[in-house]
């Protein structure tokens, strides 16, 4: 029996016992199976990070962190976080950056997939794992990275129908899964801003981001320091579904495989934006990919990688694009900044 099967029936079977499953409790369970199972980065995998794309995505993110590093003071000793990291890619590249400047952080990376630590070993040996946020030391000021991290926590939607706002469920027609309203109210879950949206409106909202967001401001608040993070999603509020899936390179149905495709759904950093600073962290903004990759001057970069390897110049310029373009990578994709109240302004915001 195949791993999709049996997370299908284990849903199935659940379904039929206690009735329909929250969309987040579908998503939890689908994601952890997927990551746990393999390598799902790359050309062979199901999809394609930055970091893969092109070293200076991860060598740029380095300069940044040892930027902000410098200009605090260069305390040590500093702690390099990164939240799923991967291959190990962009720390590789990021670290490599940061030590031609003096900085040479401790490396903590938080992971759960047995499979993907021992690729980022490979490329990080001396990384420290740690299952969540909470066991990373609270020594030092913390330079944190989270590269296409947030998307994939579970979702929860929220429907509002002509009884009131209810949350999205996952039941079963036949064998297939679908969503459907749930029966509780669930108004008190949305700001009281928010509850008078038309029949019809649908609001996405990730709890589990939003406590990532909270803990991590709250560490920069204590301990001193700046994170980035970075993946698509929206700026400001919007309505709507983005829950999808990815596998093999193509959007899939998400109630099609749980457990065999990437479940993901867009960031609201607008959201994250005001947790963060609710905790004591500085919010210092949240842009396009390509505004902040171009602001640290990836096409400066870019021509000089060509001009020391003029052989690889297309490859070069093809993957900045593909980083920085509208159409690309460059306008759906965002960066969200934050640092420690006491910590300098920061490049590309």
């Amino acid at each position: 029996m195949t791993a999709e099967r049996s997370l299908a029936d284990i849903f199935r079977r659940l379904i039929a016992t206690t009735g329909p499953i929250s969309l987040t409790h579908y998503m939890a369970e689908a994601n952890a199976r997927y990551y746990a199972k393999a390598d799902p980065f790359g050309a062979g995998g199901d999809f394609v990070t930055a970091p893969e794309i092109s070293q200076m995505f991860g060598e740029l993110i380095g300069l940044w962190l040892a930027d902000m590093w410098i200009r605090a003071g260069r305390e040590e000793p500093a702690l390099y976080v990164e939240l799923g990291p991967g291959r190990g890619t962009l720390a590789r590249d990021a670290l490599r950056a940061m030590k031609r400047y003096g900085l040479e952080p401790r490396v903590h990376f938080v992971e759960t997939s047995i499979a993907l630590k021992e690729l980022q070993l490979h490329a990080v040996p001396e990384a420290q794992f740690h299952p969540d946020l909470s066991n990373v030391p609270f020594e030092g000021p913390i330079l944190l990275v989270a590269n296409e991290f947030l998307d994939a926590l579970p979702l929860r939607q929220l429907i509002r129908t002509a009884d009131g706002w209810r949350e999205a469920m996952v039941a079963t027609e036949g064998d297939r899964f679908v969503a459907v309203p749930g029966a509780r109210p669930m108004d008190a879950a949305l700001p009281e801003s928010r509850r008078g949206e038309p029949e019809g409106t649908l609001i996405e909202t990730c709890p589990a981001a939003a406590a990532v967001i909270y803990e991590v401001a709250g560490r920069l608040a204590q301990q001193g320091g700046a994170a980035l993070f970075v993946d698509y999603g929206h700026a400001e509020e919007r309505t709507g579904s983005t829950f999808q899936a990815v596998r093999r390179h193509q959007k899939v149905d998400p109630f099609e495989a749980p457990g065999e495709a990437d479940l993901t759904a867009h960031v609201d950093f607008a959201m994250l934006a005001q947790v963060a600073q609710s905790r004591g962290a500085r919010w210092l903004g949240t842009v396009s990919q390509g505004e902040w990759l171009r602001a640290l001057g990836i096409e400066g970069r870019a021509e000089a990688l060509s001009e020391f390897a003029p052989q690889h110049r297309a490859a070069l310029h093809s993957a900045m694009h593909r980083l920085i373009d509208g159409d690309q990578m460059g306008e759906l994709f965002k960066v969200m900044g934050l640092a420690a109240p006491h910590w300098p302004d920061a490049v590309g915001f």
